[in-house]
Order: C-alpha cells, then structure tokens, then sequence
C-alpha cells in the first residue's frame, strides 16, 4: 500500500504538529484458536483510544493503521467514515482540536511473517502462541498508532485471550486477571512510561514459564528489586536451561547498574523465546523477546552459549540505549544498536564467564561490518533514511558492527571513564526523550575535553573501510630502522581516518612459540605514520598493525609477514592476535590478493589447532564460502576433494565430545562430497558407523541428512521418516530445507513456485524452502531460474509484506551462477529498472556486488593454479 512507506519529512510534519498524551489499546484474541476462515486471514478485534494534542487547531494529519477493515472510528466524538477516510494503510484526522481524543475499533490480521501479531499454530500439540514483532513500524498491524519513534507516549495493554494463556506485555499486571464465562480470561496491564511505538509488546500463549528475582542495594540505601521471567513453548520446556538465562540477566543487570547510574526503569524484566523470530531479538522494556533458536534442542559448542549471552547483554544495553533515550529518527538508528553492540560485548568479557568475547567480536561481528562497508549500499554509521523501507534495511553490519567498532575506537580516544561519564550525562539530561547525534557528541565532548565533531566527521559522517599496512626498513645490523602505517581508502569513498592502534612485534622463541616481543602504541594520522617507539627493534617474523583490535580497519601484512603466516600461523600463542590474522587473510581472499586455494591450504593445515570454537566456527563458515565463491571453477572438484577429505581427517583427531568435535562434525557434514564421506554420513544416521565421543542427537542428524537430500541419497520417505522422530516445529522446518534440497527439476520447480506464487508458507518455512533450494552443487540444475528471477522480484516486493520480500529476493538471487553472463543479466536489470524501489534496487546491487567480487576472486585463483603449472610426474 502506498501509505505503509512513512516519510521522515511526513514523520517531521506530524512531530511539530502533535504531543501524545496516553494510548488505551484493547486486543481480543480470542479468535487465535478458531480455524482458519474461507478466505485464509484470520483476525482479531482491536480498539485503540489515543489522547493528543494539536499545535495548530484546525489542521488535519493521520493516523497509521494497516488493517482489513475499520469498524468505527470517533474523533472528538465525531464519527469518521472508514469507507473514506481510511485507505487500508492511514485513517485520516481532520479538523484537529487544541486537545484530542480518537477511537478506533478495527479487525486486524493475524501475521504468518513475523510483522505485526504473529500467530504461529503448533504441530506438537495443536496449541497457538502469539507474539509481537514492530521494528521499525509494525505496531500499525495491531493498533492504530503515530507510527514514529519522536511521538513517545505512556502505553496501557487490556488483552482478552483463553484463560489457560499466560499473557505479557511491557508493564506489570494491574491485578489478577478477569475471569469471563466463556473460558477466557481479561488481562490488564499497568501504564507503561513513555515510550516509542515500536517497543510495546504483547505475548500470549500456553507459554512455559519460569520465574525468578534479582535485588540490588542502591546508593541511598533503599532496594531495588526486579521480577524475572523466562518463557517457551511447552514444546521446548524440556531444553530450556532458564537457570542459565537468569544468570546472565543478573550479571547484566548487576554491570550496567555499576556503570550507568540509572536504575533499570521498567519494572520487570520478562524474556520470551518465541516461535518464527525473524531477527535475534528485540528490546522491548519490561518484555524481551528472542528467537526460539536460543533455546538449545541438542548438543552445541560453547561459542553458541556465549552467542546467546551476548544477545541477551544487546536487547539489556537497549533499556537504556535506545528505550529510555530513543533517536528522534531512523537516521539515527545507530545511537541505539551501535551502542547495544558495543556495550553488549564489554558487559559480556567484563560480567560473566566469557571472558575471550572480543576475539568473537574481532572475528566475527567485525566480518560483518568489513563485508557491509564495502557493499555499493555503504552508509555513514549515521545514515540519510528517507522513508521506512531505507530503515528497513539499515540494520545491518554498518549500523551494529561498525558501529559497535567505532564506539570501541572512542573509548580507545577519549578514555573509559570519560566515555561511560558520558553516558551517564547522556541517560539524566534525556530520559524518557528522543535524540540526535549532537546530543551524544555534547555530553561526550564535555566529559573527555576533546573535539568530538571533527571525531564523528571522521568516523560517524563517512562510509567505508581504511586499510592499514606495514612498511618496514631494517639496518645493516638487521634491526628496524623505521616501522611506519600506511593507511590506504577506496577510492569511492577516499577518507583518511585517525586511528588509535597497538603495534605488535612477533617472532618465535625457543619452544617454537610465535609470541610478541615488542608493542607500541600510536595515533595514525594521514597516508603514512612512523611509529618510532619500535626503531631499533630486533627483526620481527611477524608485524601485527591493530593488535589488540583497538580500531576498525583492514589489517594488511608486509611479504615477510605473510610468509610467517603461512608457515607458523599455528604457532601463534595469543588467541585475539592469532583471530586477527586470519581475519587479515580472510580480507586478502576477499579482495582477491590471495587465492582461495591458499587459504583453504591454511584452514586444513592450522584449524586443527585452534583454540577458540568459535573462530574455529567462522574458520569453517569462510572455508565453505571460499570454496563455493573464490575458488576457480577448474579447480572446484578438486579442492572440494582435499576440503572433504581433511574435514574427516581433522574431525577423527578431534577431542572425543569435545565442542571442536561437534564443530568438525558439522563442517564435514557440509562440505562431505565423495562416496567414502557420503557413506560415512549414512552409517552415522544409521548407527552402524561411530566416531568415539560424538552424539548424534536429533540436530546433528538433519545437519547429516541435508547433505544426504542434496546428493539424492535420502528422498521424501527418508526425509517423512526422520520427522515422525521429530515431529515438531523445528523438525518441519528441517524436513521442509532437505526437501527443497533434492536434485530434481520438479523439486526445484515447486520449492520456486511456493516462495514466488504462493504466500501460504510462513516467514519460517519461506526461509527453510530458500535455503534447501539454493544448493552450491547444483549450479546446472538451479541455471533455469536465473533468468526468471529478473522477471518476477519486482512483483514480488509489491505483493509481498518486505520481511518476505527481503528474503526472497537474496535467497533467489543466483549467486551460484557466477558467471559474466549472470553479472551482465543483473547489469541489464539494473539498467531498465532505473526507478524501481529504492530498497529492491539496494538489494541487487549488493548482490551484484558479492558475485562480482567472486568473479575477482576466481580469477586470482585460477592464476595462482597457472602460476603453479602441473603437478610434478
């Protein structure tokens, strides 16, 4: 609908014009046991009353409410016509008085795609759990709202539901429920503080619901106590490790309250694990949810629980960063993710018993951030949204990873203790308001005493990603003469930032260790820095720039360097450092200065001796995507073959029920190619073959059988067979992925049709089709669609809610058809659609982007391949 795309200049509008004073909303959902009617949508009664104020009496605005249908509508005790004044996305408001109050009484949609009131029916039990989902601007689905974060308001929930529900929402429970004869039941909940329209919240369901406390003694003397809980669908009571949930809460609650001086504000503090999430989680105060995908169903590494954690500190950082003081416009997206990013990862080494968490951060969030700003979409970590389907995309590596990593340059620039005491400034001059990034940059400027706006033109203003390498001169004696940083920027986006760095020398010591002798610290300045503290240090094997990952940059090696890596990067003792190096060499691959044989070569000779799972997890994940993206097509086979092969090599030596054990095991099981490993695989599922110390539980037994599905070794009765041992929500969403797996014609064919033609699947088995369907060894057989996909993505963003949108158009792009003739068809189709959405243009282009670089990176390879010449008789 034309009207669902919000303008930050209409946002503007109606913020001058408008105060909101309160919102009563009353749900009815009663109806989400009902079967489904004829036409397929079900719905729910929804009666909002909003009391506003007008700066110009007599002006007209809107209210945004996307529905099927308005029943009545009131303003002022004035009827509106919902036949026209409503268009199915906005209900006009004409004639505004000094003081306001409007009534809308609407039946709205029941959501399948994790937008708006999400109902999703079990398989287990027949039971319907519900949830909310609105970032950036889904609570429209719901209730009649001015759907913009300036427009702040106290919120008061009244949810009728079945009264064997357990029903949520942000604030407490004014009371015990109302009984009503029909077996339901009338909650109601007490005025929340003010808050944005897109962190109010409702959960209900048949939850499992476990509860708890944390207490704390505030500086004068009183105490603070806040109520806890932790919910999932009964399915998932038997795998659910609340005990563990709470203690990361606690130690969260216990580091932030150390930290910012402003005792958490909501009340309460619930954490729901919900059913079809289509993010990692969202911070609604006083009621958290999360993808049920936390909710561990078998056996995972450690670096999953330290995930979780991290997650779990993000959406706590939000109650102040974001809920408490929220960005006055999406513009300013990161003032609360950048943040929760950043001060997720610090309260996790510094509170709980993840202490490595920023060699996570280096390796992985960091990746995410370096592979965005480097996309044609690059953005400044403050970005220009126009409208909400700019904000729609904007949450991505720019705005949380290199945000998180800036922020983590900051406090390298101006000091820990200045940097939180600005925080602490930031929460007492604006609580409960909306800001700007001025308004950060003041206090922060303030408490550090330096000049934050040429800071934040450097870093927070511009896009893209410096590149830092060593340039080494050495003496007669073979001493360093001179050590200097050269900082190198794409041309598209040609800033030199300033950058505070560690510099680290390493070389082996007698037992062989590659450890570090010499260290200095330094601000990088300009196209070439010295750092003179090192001049005269002995000869390093190794000159490590961003050691302790203080900046945000692409580290470079010098030859020397390189050729260190290459021969002892297992030697290398430190764990952070040694994440930083193969970060360094997942960059050179990327950018095609170093083929993806030679780093494929480098994961088989020193993962085996990596300590941390979890860069051991990003190892394999850079390993797969070298060889399906990099690698030439004349060499795929083979280095394919040599993957496999030391997969299973590598898997055998493993620590039996070791973490690392159960990481290989995964990994073989996706890269397993050959006849050997494929029977391997079959004989673990079907217990005639075993490797000492793994369990096969359910999880790791669909991660084996969609290989099997994409081979043609496991069909629709295999695969019917494995979800009678699993019939459940997870199971179908496995069985539906190794089905859409299968290497047919007519598989591939109707797993299209399902995602394009049809919106009957939910936003969960939508994903599950797309990922089985796009399979990197079934390049031949996928080929047909390529070119149906120019012809029908457009379509698809007009019918479709975006959040499906989204996903289909990058789940369909053929990426593995990477190849001229794909880049010159995506080309042509950039070219004639000069004005399609701004949004579906984005995708495409950072799609076009990541196959183009792939071309680059094939093309490295196969020179290194004609560079070696044939192997010796």
């Amino acid at each position: 609908m034309p009207g669902e795309n919000l303008t930050r200049d209409e946002a503007r509008q109606r913020a001058r014009l408008l105060a909101v004073d309160g919102y009563d909303v009353a749900l009815d959902v009663r109806s989400a046991l009902d079967a489904p009617p004829a036409d397929g949508v079900r719905t729910f009664r929804s009666t909002t009353t909003i009391r506003f104020r007008c700066a110009e009496p007599g002006a007209a605005t809107f209210v945004d409410l996307v529905a099927p249908e308005v029943l009545s509508a009131t303003l002022n005790g004035r009827p509106l016509n919902p036949d026209t004044d409503f268009d199915g996305s906005r209900l006009a408001l004409p004639g505004l008085a000094a003081e306001n109050e409007l009534t809308v009484d609407a039946r709205c949609a029941y959501s399948r795609t994790g937008e708006g009131l999400h109902h999703f029916l079990d398989p287990e039990d027949g039971e319907a759990y519900l949830y909310t989902q609105y970032e950036p601007a889904d609570a429209r689905r719901v209730f009649a709202t001015f759907e913009q974060p300036d427009l702040k308001a106290p919120f008061t929930f009244t949810v009728t539901a079945p009264a064997h529900w357990t029903v949520l929402s942000n604030a407490a429970q004014d009371g015990a429920e109302e009984s009503l004869a029909d077996g339901a039941a009338v909650w109601r909940f007490r005025p929340t503080q003010p808050i944005s329209t897109y962190i109010t919240a409702v959960v209900a369901g048949p939850y499992h619901h476990v509860t708890d406390h944390y207490r704390r003694t505030l500086p004068d003397g009183g105490t603070l106590e806040i109520p806890l809980g932790a919910l999932c669908r009964k399915g998932l009571a038997k795998h659910f490790d609340a005990d563990d949930v709470f203690r990361i809460t606690k130690q969260g609650l216990d580091f932030f309250h150390d930290h910012f001086d402003f005792p958490y504000p909501f009340g309460k503090y619930d954490q729901a694990f919900v059913p079809e999430y289509n993010l990692g989680a969202m911070e609604n105060p006083g009621c958290v949810t999360f993808r049920e995908e936390f909710v561990f169903r078998g056996k995972v590494t450690e670096a999953s629980y330290e995930g979780r954690a991290n997650v779990i500190l993000h959406e706590m950082a939000h109650m102040w960063f974001g809920d408490l003081v929220t960005m006055e416009w999406w513009d300013d997206l990161w003032l609360k993710e950048s943040f929760a990013d950043f001060m997720g990862a610090l309260s996790l080494v510094e509170s709980t018993r993840f202490r490595d968490g920023w060699i996570t951060f280096a390796n992985r969030r960091k990746s995410w951030a370096y592979r965005a700003d480097q996309l044609p979409s690059t953005h400044p970590v403050t970005a220009d949204i126009r409208d909400l389907e700019d904000a729609k995309l904007n949450f991505d590596g720019i705005t949380y990873a290199k945000g998180a990593s800036v922020l983590k340059q900051l406090v390298a620039y101006v000091g820990r203790d200045a940097f939180l005491e600005g925080a602490r400034r930031y929460f007492q001059r604006h609580a409960w308001g909306n800001t700007r990034l001025e308004d950060l940059l003041s206090v922060l400027a303030e408490t550090s005493g330096r000049d934050m706006a040429e800071w934040s033109r450097a870093w927070l203003q511009t896009a893209g990603v410096n590149a830092l390498t060593p340039e080494a001169r050495y003496g007669a004696d073979g001493r360093l003469a001179e050590l200097a940083v050269v900082q190198e920027a794409p041309a598209e986006h040609p800033v030199l930032r300033p950058h505070r760095i560690a510099v680290g020398l390493y070389r082996r010591d007698g037992s062989g260790a590659l450890t570090r002798y010499a260290r200095a610290e330094t601000d990088v300045r300009g196209a070439r820095t010295v750092v003179p503290e090192l001049a005269g240090a002995e000869r390093p094997e190794l000159i490590l720039l961003n050691d302790e990952d203080l900046t945000y940059c692409k580290i470079r090696l010098d030859d020397g360097s390189l050729a260190t890596l290459r021969a002892h990067l297992g030697a290398m003792t430190d764990p952070l450092a040694r994440a930083l190096c193969w970060s360094a060499l997942w960059n050179l691959t990327r950018d095609a200065l170093l083929p993806a044989r030679d780093f494929l070569a480098l994961v088989l000779r020193f993962a085996g001796d990596e300590s941390d799972v979890g860069v051991l997890q990003m190892l394999h994940a850079w390993a797969r995507s070298a060889l399906v993206h990099y690698t030439a097509p004349g060499h795929r086979e083979e280095a394919g073959r040599l993957l496999g092969e030391g997969a299973l090599r590598l898997l055998r030596a493993a620590e039996p029920g070791s973490g690392h054990q159960l990481a290989w095991a995964r990994f073989f099981a996706a890269v397993a190619d050959g006849e050997e490993e494929l029977r391997l695989l079959e004989g673990l599922l079907a217990g005639t073959e075993r490797i000492e110390g793994l369990e096969v539980d359910q999880e790791l037994r669909w991660a084996l059988l969609e290989p099997l599905a994409a081979h043609g070794r496991a069909g629709a009765p295999e695969l019917a067979a494995e979800l009678d041992r699993d019939d459940t929500a997870s199971g179908k969403r496995h069985q539906v992925r190794c089905l859409a797996a299968r290497p047919s014609a007519e598989v591939k064919e109707r797993a299209w049709e399902s995602v394009v033609e049809s919106d009957r699947l939910s936003n969960a088995l939508v994903d599950a089709t797309l990922a089985g369907f796009a399979q990197p060894g079934q390049r031949q057989l996928t080929a047909p669609f390529a070119p149906r996909y120019f012809e029908v993505i457009e379509g698809v963003w007009k019918a479709r809610s975006i959040e499906i949108a989204m996903s289909v158009v990058r789940g369909l792009f053929p990426a593995f058809q990477s190849d001229r003739a794909t880049l010159d068809a995506t080309d042509a189709w950039l070219a004639e659609h000069p004005d399609a959405p701004p949004a579906l243009r984005r995708l495409v282009l950072e799609a076009r982007d990541d196959l183009a670089r792939a071309l680059r990176g094939q093309e490295c390879d196969a020179r290194a391949g004609s560079a070696a010449g044939p192997p010796a008789g």
